[in-house]
């Protein structure tokens, strides 16, 4: 799958890094497109561009922090995270549980470059890990 190019006109969407942005996960099909990538534009107000690798830490303080990303919302479409799950986070709020400290691991390949409007470089690298296998 291509990197998503809003425009025919425009670059592929970069990642952090500054290279093309890679996938972050099909199964939760993610994406505030739905189509496995972190890409975001002008109508994802959210800005879901942070590729997360869930854990049980993460999930919790997020719900405590008013986002719950556990419970399903089978009318959104929305079967509900579990730890492990790779998901199109939004920048903010994956920034706030990592100030609240409970951050997970993000892929720093699948993570939009738009989310350095949001979190410096430096906290991301931190939490970077090698991508594994889409599932």
């Amino acid at each position: 799958m291509s990197s998503f190019s809003p425009m025919p006109d425009q670059a592929p969407s970069r990642n952090v890094l500054g290279q093309p942005l890679e996938p972050c996960g099909y199964d939760p099909l993610t994406g505030f497109f739905r189509d496995g990538c972190c890409n975001t534009s002008p109508q994802d107000l959210g800005v879901h561009t942070v590729c997360a690798v869930v854990t049980e830490e993460f999930l919790t303080a997020s719900a405590r922090l008013g986002n719950d990303l556990s419970t399903p919302m089978p009318q959104y479409g929305f079967a509900g995270l579990k730890p492990g799950d790779r998901w199109c986070i939004c920048a903010a709020r994956w920034y706030q549980v990592q100030q609240a400290g409970a951050a997970c691991p993000i892929v720093l390949e699948a993570t939009h470059e738009a989310t350095l409007e949001v979190v410096p470089f430096e906290v991301l690298l931190q939490y970077a890990v090698i991508p594994k296998t889409l599932h």
